[in-house]
C-alpha cells in the first residue's frame, strides 16, 4: 500500500418538475445537509456576467441584444462553476438541462471532467393541486417569506409572522391560467427528460404533493444513497 487513495467524484443531482413543485425550497433543504451546492442557470448567468468571464461576456453581450443565451455558453458557464471549491462536495442543477440535447451535451461535459449524472429526481405533482397551490401564494415584501391563501396563511392577516411588514406582493403570473400553460409547456418541452434518464437507470421519482418535511426526508435518503 502507497497510501494514495482514489477520489470519488463529486455527486451531480438533477432536479426535475413543473414551476411550484417546490425544487427552489428542496434544493435549499439539501443544500444544508449535505452541503451540496445549488446551481440555477438564472444565477450561475447572473454571476457569469458581474465576473466577466470568458463565457459571461458572450452571455451579456447575446442578453443586452435580447437573445437568448446558446446551450454551448451555458454549458461553458456552467463547467467553469463546477470547478470552484464549493462544488468538491456535490451540486443541484436546478433548471437545467430542460432538452433532451441540453441533457446530453451535459452528459458529455461531466464525461470530460470524470463526473455523472448520479440522480436525475423528478418531483411528481397533480396538475389541478399544482393550480390551486401555485394561484394562492403570495409573498411578504419586506423578508421575502412565502405564504399561501390555503396552505400557509400568516397568523394575522396580511401580517408577516417572521418581520412583522404588511406590505403582501403577488407575483402576475400567479393565476390559474398561466399556472395550467405553465404546466402544458412543461410537459411537452421538458418531461421528455423523464424517459431520458429512465433509460440511463438515473431516475427517482418522488411524490411532491405531500408535507416538505416529508419530501426532503425522501430525498435526502436518495441523495445519501446515490452518493455513496
Amino acid at each position: 500500500m502507497d497510501g494514495s487513495s482514489v477520489t470519488t467524484p463529486a455527486p451531480v443531482l438533477i432536479l426535475l418538475g413543473p414551476p411550484g413543485a417546490g425544487k427552489g425550497t428542496q434544493a435549499r433543504m439539501l443544500e444544508q445537509s449535505f452541503g451540496l451546492v445549488q446551481l440555477s442557470t438564472g444565477d450561475l448567468l447572473r454571476a457569469a456576467v458581474a465576473a466577466g468571464t470568458d463565457a459571461g461576456i458572450k452571455a451579456k453581450t447575446v442578453m443586452d441584444a435580447g437573445g437568448l443565451v446558446s446551450d454551448d455558453i451555458v454549458l461553458a458557464i456552467l463547467k467553469d462553476r463546477l470547478a470552484d471549491a464549493d462544488c468538491a462536495k456535490g451540486v443541484i442543477l436546478d433548471g437545467f438541462p430542460r432538452t433532451i440535447g441540453q441533457a446530453a451535451a451535459l452528459d458529455e461535459l461531466l464525461r470530460e471532467a470524470g463526473q455523472q449524472i448520479n440522480a436525475a429526481i423528478s418531483l411528481d405533482v397533480d396538475d389541478a393541486q399544482m393550480v390551486a397551490r401555485i394561484a394562492g401564494r403570495f409573498t411578504c415584501k419586506g423578508c421575502g417569506e412565502g405564504y399561501h391563501d390555503t396552505f400557509k396563511a400568516p397568523a394575522v392577516a396580511e401580517v408577516c409572522d417572521k418581520c412583522g411588514g404588511s406590505d403582501m406582493v403577488r407575483r402576475a403570473d400567479d393565476t390559474a391560467e398561466t399556472v395550467t400553460s405553465r404546466l402544458e409547456a412543461y410537459h411537452a418541452q421538458t418531461a421528455p427528460l423523464i424517459d431520458y434518464y429512465g433509460s440511463k437507470d438515473a431516475l427517482e421519482r418522488v411524490d411532491a404533493m405531500g408535507a416538505i418535511e416529508a419530501i426532503a426526508q425522501e430525498l435526502g435518503a436518495i441523495v445519501g444513497r446515490v452518493s455513496a
